[in-house]
């Protein structure tokens, strides 16, 4: 059999090591929910991009379409510049909606 002491020694060596594995666990747990957080942030942000090129890919496509509809050079700036107003009063809308 082992000497009391002893015993005495080794539960107290294994408390320590059960403390710092606890003081561990809450430091990674804490460092997980911060990744967590950043990464959902992040996920915002890469659909706030995609719906801005989106976005620039329809105003690209609304370019091209008043291109080939307006022949004469004054229709064509007159209609540009109506379709350019109406793009910013939907860009409007949607940043008000996102609010």
């Amino acid at each position: 059999m082992s000497d009391p002491k002893e015993l005495i020694l080794r539960l107290e060596l294994l408390e320590v090591k059960a403390i710092k594995l606890s003081h561990a666990h809450s430091e990674l747990k804490g460092s997980y929910q911060e990744l967590q957080n950043e990464n959902s942030r992040l996920k915002n942000q890469i659909e706030l991009k995609e719906e801005e090129v989106r976005n620039f890919h329809n105003q690209q496509k609304i370019s091209k379409i008043v291109t080939s509809i307006a022949d004469d050079t004054h229709r064509k700036t007159e209609l540009k510049l109506k379709i350019n107003e109406y793009i910013k009063e939907i860009d409007k809308c949607i940043a008000f909606i996102k609010e």
